[in-house]
């Protein structure tokens, strides 16, 4: 007991705190910050002393290893190599000892036959991880904030490649971007057709980024496609002539026929109220009980949330103010609050 507190008083006469007693159980290891079902956050306070510099002019270098899917940073202290690994918290830190300086050749050698290659950014695999330089507990290290969204890049991928975006409509995690936008332009400049286009837009619109636009050639495409379908319909309704010894000889004027077409106008198709209805058809169409019978449920989810895009629009437009700031308190569009500003600031000048 007499020994512990000789131990104590000699730690406090030379200045130490407790956090410096325990300092080594925070440096040098990973540990979580949080878990969701999309995200998985890691970080790590990596010591900067007697840290060389790799073959790449830096300090660390990202490996991969693929069977796991787990990301790792490697760096050199001295004659002695280190791996912590950024993705899981209960991996042991893997050590290496060479006998001659800046063996770096036979490190990433050695680490490969464990499963671990070089990559070039962990972008590529669907992590982001920020380094910066902090001073933790008066220690200067290397603060590594690792971000694993490689589940919900998967998710979107998937969405992208089956042009389906009900896959992550439901989803709040906003994905970066940067994971995913060279696969997303990929399969946009695959397609022409105007559903696929629509569902990519809708994917778009969650990523943040400037969706496809349909080209003069998909649009003429479309609207002959359309005529056609109501030139067959139109021919479908119209009523046959028939020839018999009572009308013989008898034919039907045009406003004969408008009054029968108005009176049974032939039902659209599902691509006219895609592509060219206006809000209100739209509005109407949707609104009838038939409508939910004859669409599968993907096709009823995409008009309506055409209408409800048609709707925003309208209101960007040609909204009030307070039109303006109770969709703003709903959507949280930034297109909403610019306009907000934009009015709120002509008022003032008025």
């Amino acid at each position: 007991m007499v020994k512990i507190i000789v131990f104590f008083f000699l730690i406090l006469l030379h200045g130490c705190s407790l956090n410096n007693l325990f300092l080594n159980e925070e440096i040098d290891k990973v540990t979580v910050v949080s878990y969701t079902s999309y995200v998985k956050h890691h970080r790590a306070f990596i010591s900067r002393s007697n840290l060389e510099i790799l073959k790449n002019g830096k300090k660390y270098l990202y490996l991969y290893k693929k069977k796991t899917n787990d990301i790792a940073v490697l760096v050199q202290r001295r004659n002695t190599f280190f791996l912590y690994t950024l993705s899981d918290h209960r991996q042991k830190v893997h050590s290496l000892y060479v006998l001659k300086k800046r063996k770096y050749r036979y490190a990433v050698k050695y680490f490969k036959s464990m499963g671990y290659k070089t990559i070039s950014s962990p972008s590529t695999k669907g992590f982001v991880i920020e380094v910066s330089y902090k001073r933790y507990k008066n220690i200067k290290t290397l603060l590594f904030e690792s971000k694993d969204y490689t589940r919900l890049v998967k998710l979107y991928q998937r969405a992208i490649s089956e042009y389906n975006s009900n896959i992550i409509k439901t989803i709040k995690t906003q994905l970066p971007k940067s994971l995913i936008l060279n696969y997303y332009r990929r399969y946009e400049h695959r397609t022409k057709n105007p559903k696929k286009l629509e569902h990519l837009k809708l994917i778009a619109q969650k990523l943040l980024i400037k969706g496809p636009v349909l080209t003069k050639r998909s649009t003429q495409t479309s609207s002959i496609k359309l005529n056609e379908a109501n030139k067959t319909i139109k021919e479908m309704r119209e009523p046959k002539k028939t020839f018999s010894w009572y009308d013989f000889g008898r034919n039907k004027t045009k406003k004969e026929k408008e009054l029968i077409i108005q009176k049974n106008p032939p039902p659209l198709p599902y691509s006219y109220y895609l592509n060219n209805a206006s809000l209100d058809e739209l509005r109407t169409y949707l609104s009838q009980n038939s409508t939910k019978k004859s669409l599968s449920a993907s096709k009823y989810l995409i008009l309506h949330q055409k209408k409800k895009n048609m709707e925003e629009e309208k209101i960007l437009e040609k909204g009030t103010l307070e039109e303006l700031i109770a969709a703003y308190k709903h959507n949280k569009n930034k297109k909403f609050k610019q306009r907000i500003l934009f009015l709120m600031k002509k008022n003032l000048q008025q």
